[in-house]
């Protein structure tokens, strides 16, 4: 039962979103923009402050570099705005969420998620490993 009412009360307070320069770089003007069409993209829905979000957020970064001009990988901190969690049904986070170029749903990853288990999921995805 506590471990019930601890995972209700993460989802609660999981629930918010997005930095606005996260947004700007990737030249994506709202969250309807999102997934980018024509492009592989993840989005990695999480929040600044949790744990396992905190650790995935230097290989996010490195990835995003790595992957400049071949895919899209997007944080968003959804305990900035409900809107892109309740969107993508995120129920826990981190939740990352891989699209084809056509904007479908290919896979979905919920908690950490290490640099091995996204460059390979981008490979399955038809997108080169960077380097």
């Amino acid at each position: 039962m506590r471990f019930l009412m601890f995972r209700i009360t993460t989802v609660l307070f999981c629930f918010a979103l997005f930095s606005g320069e996260v947004l700007s770089r990737n030249h994506v003007t709202s969250f309807k923009d999102l997934p980018i069409k024509g492009k592989v993209t993840m989005i990695d829905l999480g929040a600044k402050k949790c744990i396992p979000c905190k650790k995935m957020a230097p290989i996010l970064s490195k990835l995003k570099k790595a992957y400049k001009g071949k895919a899209a990988v997007i944080f968003i901190d959804v305990w900035k705005n409900r809107e892109p969690a309740n969107r993508f049904k995120i129920r826990a986070i981190p939740t990352q969420i891989f699209f084809d170029g056509k904007g479908i749903e290919k896979y979905r990853h919920i908690g950490f998620m290490g640099e091995k288990a996204i460059i390979e999921q981008f490979k399955k995805m038809g997108v080169e490993p960077p380097g």
